[in-house]
């Protein structure tokens, strides 16, 4: 029996093996299928990724900005004149006699001051330098004439139907002035509601039709009008708007000036009116600005009708800088394709624009910075250098505000220029850009002498004086015997390199070039100097379309001479055009975000004053200016090594010291203290309310009134006192007798006695400048008398707290006649001999000489005290006006 289960025990062990074998057999099958199957699918899903992987790289590739693949994009112009390009223009010349009895003006009348058209009518003007003045409608008429010349040369109304419908009196007394000055009237049809057919303007035989929409504008090329306009072009497609009026003359008076298509029909949509019913030259436009020809037929019409006196230049001279030429990302730089492009599209600008060279702005740091083959294209730009025009940014591209050492600043310089001389770039341009116009404009002192120093320049340029926006307001100015010019933007930035990625499209950039924003600055500005970058002349070379085709379209359309000079020549012809710029208007950084990134850490708008004590002079200015410094919340600037406590910035040649200058009078003020800046001469600067406002448009300004009269002589006897040889040789009667014929040095002094006194006009200034709230007067005889209580009201006007109390500070001085600061010892500390001085009284002829001379004034200044109706009027002026003729 046991061997019996032993062997069956065996037999069993036997069969588990055997089943044991036959299963790990089966399994390891399976295993063998299952690893094949996922082997399969890894495989798959590995080229799923891969091919994934693969599409999303060609997209970027050949979509991202950075890519490094170029389609095959490039935009090509398209601009096509029917003229001929080499077709001579005889230039009319508007001019005759008839300007020489009107003023260069224009008397501008719109429905309100908001009207979109009104505005666009005023920016127009303003972007061309021409001066005018604003009316609304429906008021009684300006003076329209001064003795015997007109004032105003051309009338504009924005809504003809408000001439049309003037009160009699006011329309018989313009077109009296129209016809005696031979003054023309332009006129715009306003967009009406309602749909007319075939309505005739009140009383002329002129019919219109309005609510129309047109396509296909034409010029009539045998107008007079057309001068800086070209004729025998047509801007093909629809024009914008659906309010369209035209216009159906029944007389010979008419002429048409511009035309347009209506279903087929040639229908007129400006027309003139040679006067030949009144006696009147009108220009009336059947739509307003929206389209662009009628910004140039309005400029046109504004020559044609002031008789020349209007007429802009048509030189237009052009520079185009290439920022950056070296730096940029790989990817985004010039391949020897690109360069050759650049230098064939000169060629070609060239022969449109005489003496065209781009103008090249490097930093050497950066070259050779790309790849093997944007390598090669730097290579290439240096290989041509010389067909190009060359300026210096910075070696590092560092922005120069942000250095505070000199001798560092001028190391990068440098290395710049070393880079220069070692690659045969030429360095004599006398011109440099800063990286972002850093240090232009808010001003970098330390940039302005480095560049004289190591480059010795006289020409930069910069978008941001006195700010970006709005384009038409940008100025230039000089400043340390360098030129600022203003620079002008294109539409085209760093990041705009393909024209698919063009904000707007395709679309959007041709629009800007025919009659848009950057055919329009051209056209207004006689010197334009155009800010590019490196990238838009590689991946889709968006520059070199836009300027071909601007340049194109320009001569398609206009009688302007194009032609292009180095920096320095156009700097030079810019201020001799621009005169009045030379001078610069220091603006508060901290007033525009864009100016604040560009202007050193260090300093701080913190330390500039809150309130100034104006002046004028003789009047106790130095009085208030001693007793301000008591109040322990209030400080002044450091005292002048020259003029004392007085600054004088905005009036003297201080001002071209810069703003820097300025500013290191003032401590950073980290306290709640209200700083304070007194200079008695600013009050009567011609000048001084603009450059004030521009750098402190928030501060609040203080004056001081005493007699016109008393102010003169004791004017007179502090210049005797200074021994003026004028003042010790003549009489105060005869100063201020003194002709015009006397010597100068006579008359300079009759002047700075008398004319400080004119104080409504100098107010009057002033508050062009600054609302009333900004403005406190203080009674000068008041202030001495009183000055307690005029310390109190000064206190409440700055909202200072807490008041002090200046009775616990002050008492009167009987020796001297007025109020001093006490000490700590109860003892007064007054002023020094100089002031408070005693002098023989003034003789009652010149008193009341000067009394009628300031007659006229002191009750101007009665005018204006009530108008502010801030104070009760001073005795003083009570007393001067009391005197009869």
């Amino acid at each position: 029996t046991n061997c019996a289960i032993k062997k069956m025990s065996s037999e069993s062990s036997k069969w588990r093996s055997d089943e044991s074998r036959v299963l790990l057999s089966v399994s390891n099958k399976d295993l063998r299928i299952c690893r094949q199957v996922n082997a399969r699918k890894i495989l798959v899903l590995l080229v799923l990724i891969s091919a994934f992987t693969i599409i999303c790289y060609a997209h970027y590739v050949l979509n991202s900005p950075l890519g490094l693949m170029h389609r095959d994009t490039v935009p090509t112009p398209i601009v096509q004149c029917k003229l001929s390009s080499g077709s001579t223009y005889q230039q009319k010349n508007h001019k005759t006699e008839a300007r020489l009895r009107i003023d260069p003006k224009v008397l501008v009348f719109v429905e309100t001051t908001y009207t979109q058209l009104g505005r666009d009518i005023a920016e127009l003007l303003v972007h061309t330098r021409i001066k005018y003045k604003l009316e609304v409608s429906g008021k009684s008429l300006p003076v329209l004439t001064n003795l015997d010349k007109g004032r105003y040369g051309v009338i504009v109304f924005e809504n003809i139907e408000k001439y049309f419908s003037m009160d009699k009196w006011n329309r018989e007394l313009l077109d009296k002035y129209c016809r005696e000055y031979a003054v023309g009237i332009i006129g715009f049809m306003k967009p009406n509601e309602e749909t007319l057919v075939g309505a005739q303007l009140q009383g002329f035989p002129l019919y219109i039709h309005t609510n129309l929409r047109l396509e296909d504008a034409s010029l009539n090329g045998k107008s007079p009008v057309l001068r800086m306009v070209r004729s025998g072009e047509t801007a093909k497609g629809p024009l914008p708007g659906q309010d369209w009026t035209i216009f159906k003359p029944n007389h010979t008076t008419y002429e048409p000036l511009a035309l347009a298509k209506h279903n087929d029909n040639t229908v007129n949509t400006v027309i003139q009116d040679h006067g030949r019913l009144d006696g009147i030259q009108r220009i009336l436009f059947g739509s307003g600005f929206k389209f662009w020809l009628h910004r140039l037929l309005f400029l046109d019409a504004l020559s044609y009708l002031s008789h020349g006196q209007l007429s802009l230049s048509l030189n237009r001279a052009l520079l185009v800088d290439i920022d950056d030429i070296f730096v940029g990302e790989k990817g985004t730089r010039l391949k020897t394709n690109d360069v050759q492009a650049l230098l064939d599209t000169q060629e070609r600008i060239s022969k449109m624009v005489p003496g065209f060279k781009f103008n090249l702005g490097f930093s050497g740091k950066y070259f050779h910075h790309g790849t093997y083959e944007e390598n090669q294209g730097d290579d290439m730009i240096l290989k041509n250098a010389q067909k190009f025009m060359w300026f210096s940014h910075m070696w590092n591209h560092q922005q120069p505000h942000l250095y505070d050492n000199l001798t560092v600043l001028m190391q990068d310089m440098m290395l710049n220029k070393d880079f220069a001389v070692s690659k045969g770039i030429p360095i004599t341009s006398g011109y440099s850009v800063s990286p972002h116009h850093s240090g232009v404009y808010p001003v970098h002192e330390l940039l302005y002498k480095a560049w004289k120093k190591v480059w010795n320049i006289k020409v930069t340029s910069t978008e941001e004086y006195p700010h970006l926006r709005p384009a038409r307001l940008r100025r230039g100015f000089q400043h340390r015997d360098i030129m600022v010019l203003p620079r002008q933007t294109c539409g085209l930035f760093t990041h705009t390199m393909f024209i698919q990625r063009y904000p707007g499209g395709r679309k959007k950039l041709d629009e800007a070039i025919q009659g848009g924003e950057l055919f329009q600055t051209i056209v207004y500005n006689p010197i334009n100097i155009f800010m590019t970058h490196m990238s838009n002349y590689g991946s889709d070379r968006l520059a070199l379309y836009t300027f071909e085709s601007v340049i194109k379209f320009l001569r398609c359309w206009t009688n302007l001479k194009l032609t292009s000079a180095p920096a320095v020549t156009l700097g030079e012809s810019y201020f001799r055009q621009h005169a009045d710029e030379v001078d610069p208007v220091w603006g508060n950084p901290c007033e525009d975000p864009r100016h604040i990134k560009i202007w050193s850490r260090s300093k701080s708008c913190d330390s500039l004053p809150r309130f100034l004590v104006i002046g004028p002079q003789k009047t106790g200015t130095t009085a208030l200016y001693t007793f301000l410094l008591m109040h322990p919340s209030i400080s002044s600037n450091l005292p002048s090594a020259d003029t004392f406590e007085e600054i004088q910035f905005f009036n003297a040649a201080n001002y071209y010291n810069g703003l820097d200058w300025y500013m290191n009078f003032f401590p950073v003020n980290n306290t709640s203290k209200y700083m304070f800046e007194k200079s008695a001469t600013y009050f009567d600067g011609d000048q001084v309310p603009r450059r004030v406002h521009a750098l402190l448009p928030k501060a609040k300004l203080v004056a001081i009134l005493i007699s016109p009269a008393k102010r003169a002589y004791s004017w007179y006897q502090h210049m005797k006192s200074h021994n003026d040889p004028v003042a010790n040789n003549y009489s105060f009667y005869q100063i201020v007798t003194a002709s015009d014929n006397s010597p100068k040095s006579l008359r300079d002094l009759r002047n700075r006695c008398l004319n400080p006194g004119k104080y409504s006009q100098h107010l009057e200034r002033w508050l062009a400048y600054y609302d009333a709230q900004h403005l406190h007067i203080i009674d000068g005889d008041l202030l001495k008398s009183n000055p307690i209580e005029v310390l109190h009201d000064l206190q409440k006007f700055l909202k200072i707290t807490p008041l002090y109390d200046y009775s616990q500070h002050l008492k009167y001085d009987t020796k001297k006649g007025f109020f001093c600061p006490l000490t700590q010892t109860n003892h007064t500390k007054c002023l020094g001999r100089s002031k408070g001085r005693l002098y023989p009284p003034m003789d009652d002829k010149t008193m009341k000489l000067l009394q009628r001379y300031y007659q006229t004034h002191n009750t101007a200044l009665v005018k204006l005290l009530k108008k502010l109706g801030s104070r009760p009027i001073p005795q003083w002026l009570k007393n001067d006006l009391s005197i009869t003729t």
